[in-house]
């Protein structure tokens, strides 16, 4: 059974200002997404699933389900706030999706086999789809599952602070720790720097980072189901609040049901976090087409 690819694009993009996930970055009006599917078909993945919120669904399909017939098999699920809470309230002024391991579960009853996760608005790198293909066939099951890591220093903005889960890997590459940082920049000195409550703290350049490209067996799901109600229980005031993925994979390590392996990649990432990102993303795409990595119309 080969593996699937799940991408997150039910976002809000409240820093970007726009649907990003539909943007067109590519010469013949391709999305980000375009690129990791052209480079998850490449690798061996033959099922997509995209993760949606209801209201834009017929505007999604209508872009993508014409360009992918033939070429991959696609799903969608709706990310809704009402999905998985039981019987708890949702304050008023709760109006982001919970995160991104919520965003998995509500994959749940659709997936029963090995499957990768990524995000709609980045770009990976066709060096990090063939190494995540590798894993899911050869070393993914119910107690071994993976993260992309990424150099951190391949992965910021000029614009702004970024989110970023460092990671903490022994000699053989299995995580140890995991810390989501939500405001990782270069300071004026050049030093990647990140802040927390505590105040500032340096990071190191080449320390491998979670960019959201993680491989799971389908039981990390019902793992993502089990760890979900007690982050409710915790939260469900907090507007801002958000289940992210990088964590419940670090619990999942620190639980003893199983290990998680970092594969690292050289490849450079590159998004749109901040709406000053665009030119960027769309002059790294030139360059990669001009240089035969991608042919000018990806679909043609």
């Amino acid at each position: 059974m080969k593996p699937t690819l799940v991408i997150l694009a039910a976002g809000m993009a409240s820093r970007y200002g726009s649907q990003k996930q539909t943007q067109s970055f590519g010469p013949s009006g391709e999305t980000i997404m375009d690129y990791s599917i052209y480079d998850a078909i490449k690798a061996g993945f033959d099922k997509v699933i995209f993760i949606i919120r209801e209201d834009f669904a017929e505007n999604f399909k209508a872009i993508f389900e014409p360009k992918l017939a033939g070429k991959i098999k696609t799903d969608y699920v709706y990310q809704q706030l009402s999905s998985f809470v039981g019987n708890r309230t949702i304050p008023a002024e709760r109006t982001k999706p919970w995160g991104t391991a919520h965003a998995v579960l509500c994959c749940k009853g659709k997936i029963n086999e090995p499957f990768a996760v990524i995000n709609a608005d980045d770009y990976y790198g066709t060096d990090s789809f063939v190494k995540a293909y590798d894993f899911l066939v050869n070393q993914c099951n119910e107690q071994t599952y993976s993260i992309i890591g990424y150099e951190l220093k391949k992965t910021l903005s000029d614009f702004g602070s970024v989110s970023r889960g460092v990671c903490a890997v022994d000699a053989n590459h299995n995580l140890t720790d995991i810390n989501e940082r939500t405001k990782i920049f270069r300071n004026e000195k050049g030093v990647i720097t990140y802040e927390d409550e505590t105040g500032l703290h340096e990071v190191s350049e080449d320390a491998l980072v979670s960019m959201n490209f993680l491989c799971f067996a389908p039981g990390y799901i019902d793992f993502c189901e089990s760890q979900f109600g007690e982050f409710l229980d915790k939260n469900m005031n907090n507007p801002k609040s958000e289940f992210f993925m990088p964590i419940v994979t670090g619990e999942f390590m620190k639980s003893g049901k199983g290990i998680v392996k970092v594969v690292p990649t050289t490849a450079q990432w590159f998004g749109v976090t901040y709406k000053e990102d665009a030119p960027h993303v769309q002059a790294s795409i030139n360059a990669l087409v001009a240089r035969g990595v991608y042919p000018a119309n990806l679909w043609a």
